[in-house]
């Protein structure tokens, strides 16, 4: 199957949103193995959306629109897809009452342009947004299907998992598609792909070998698809093996995962609390840990000392420390990581300090030095970093780097202890 993303909006084009919506979808599709032939943004105009449908029936079986069914006057996509298909609209009465409830729970004055929201493609199947109020939409041409989505994001991605997943898994009963993924991290990407070159060399044609980095950690996603459920089952389990036991050293979880779920899940486990003191990261590392259903259980909560005088009041960083080696610097990083820890009572702490940019380095401390230091059970570990100069790359790496000290210490404490 092959499959073109569009994205409607004026937004998109003058670079006032971010067309996020596309790579999501187009690395959710990927688990289907249906083939991505173009992505498209176009402008919310009658000519572009007319175009554009027209050329991706020819080259597409699957055309996934996202955007432009909103109820003001320059959302045009549902009139202009009626002309594309020789269709009306219609009032879906599910819908109407929907968006009504919304209104009403939300003490609102419910205009006629919020009515036009329940209004959908006559030939269309409807696809209910419980999450907003403009619905989804399929239409089946010949062989084409076309599908209509709200353009925020959560809203997409509901639709995307509610109603479009199963639609693909119904169609592709034929072939059975099998996924192993496997988490690495302290280990990048090209000495990855060497490390296991011989392993990737002896994949047959129906398993496919995926890299999926980050900034710290990558996940190895085995896909295998054959018609004999058993046969592929095995084979990616045989090569997952491999993969594991050459990788040992730098195996997080042998499941598909990020880094924040795996250690919430393995803290909790074990019944241990971490806390976080964070300068140059600004909150990020403690909202990537709070955003993990059952958080609460494990992270006791974080501090953002971003200056020296709450460096000293919230975590008693003395202040001789900061006056001979600075702010950015390992003995801080020490003194941050354990007065967390101590003041609140946690079992690991991590602490970041750095110089995030574009200002504020020195020859001494150019910007993008970066500290970091993890408290543990027994001990204390810190690194030095020295990043680039984009103050947002600086920040999620310094992030994402805490995160694998954090694990490495764990790992190591508990292994220690066996």
């Amino acid at each position: 199957m092959k499959a073109e993303i569009i994205t409607i909006g004026d937004e998109i084009l003058i670079g006032q949103i971010i067309d996020t919506n596309s790579s999501w979808i187009a690395q959710q599709l990927r688990q289907f193995e249906i083939d991505v032939v173009q992505m498209t943004s176009i402008p919310d105009t009658e000519e572009a959306i007319l175009d554009t449908l027209k050329r991706a029936s020819v080259q597409a079986n699957l055309i996934l629109i996202t955007g432009g069914l909103g109820p003001t006057k320059d959302d045009v996509t549902k009139k202009t897809a009626a002309k594309f298909f020789g269709t009306t609209l219609t009032r879906n009465e599910q819908v109407l009452q929907h968006v009504t409830d919304i209104f009403e729970s939300r003490h609102l004055e419910m205009l006629e342009i919020n009515r036009q929201q329940a209004d959908v493609l006559a030939n269309s199947t409807v696809l209910f947004n419980a999450y907003g109020t403009a619905p989804g939409m399929l239409v089946n041409q010949g062989e084409q299907q076309f599908i209509f989505m709200p353009g925020v994001p959560f809203e997409m991605k509901h639709i995307m998992e509610k109603h479009v997943f199963p639609l693909i898994e119904n169609q592709a009963t034929e072939t059975f598609i099998c996924h192993e993924t496997i988490l690495v991290g302290g280990i990048g990407e090209s000495y990855l792909a060497e490390e296991i070159k011989d392993i990737e060399s002896e994949l047959p044609p129906n398993i496919k070998l995926a890299y999926l980095p980050t900034l710290a950690f990558i996940r190895l996603r085995l896909s295998g698809k054959s018609k004999n459920k058993s046969d592929i089952t095995q084979q990616v389990a045989l090569f997952k093996t491999k993969l594991l036991h050459r990788l040992k050293s730098y195996i997080i979880a042998d499941y598909d995962t990020s880094i924040e779920p795996f250690l919430i899940k393995l803290f909790a486990q074990k019944g241990i609390t971490l806390t976080t003191a964070e300068s140059c990261t600004g909150g990020s590392l403690a909202a990537s840990l709070t955003a993990v259903p059952g958080s609460s259980k494990v992270f006791i909560g974080g501090t953002i000392p971003y200056s020296n005088r709450l460096k000293q009041q919230l975590l008693g960083v003395k202040i001789e420390t900061l006056d001979q080696y600075g702010a950015v610097s390992e003995q801080t990083a020490i003194e941050m990581v354990t007065g967390a820890k101590e003041k609140y009572q946690a079992d690991y702490a991590i602490a970041t300090t750095g110089i995030a940019g574009p200002g504020g380095g020195s020859i001494e401390k150019p910007v993008g030095t970066v500290w970091i230091a993890v408290a543990g059970k027994k001990e204390n570990i810190t690194r030095k970093f020295q990043f680039d100069n984009d103050r947002t790359i600086n920040i999620e790496r310094t992030r994402m780097n805490a995160l694998l000290l954090l694990w490495k210490l764990l790992l190591k404490e508990e292994n220690d202890f066996k």
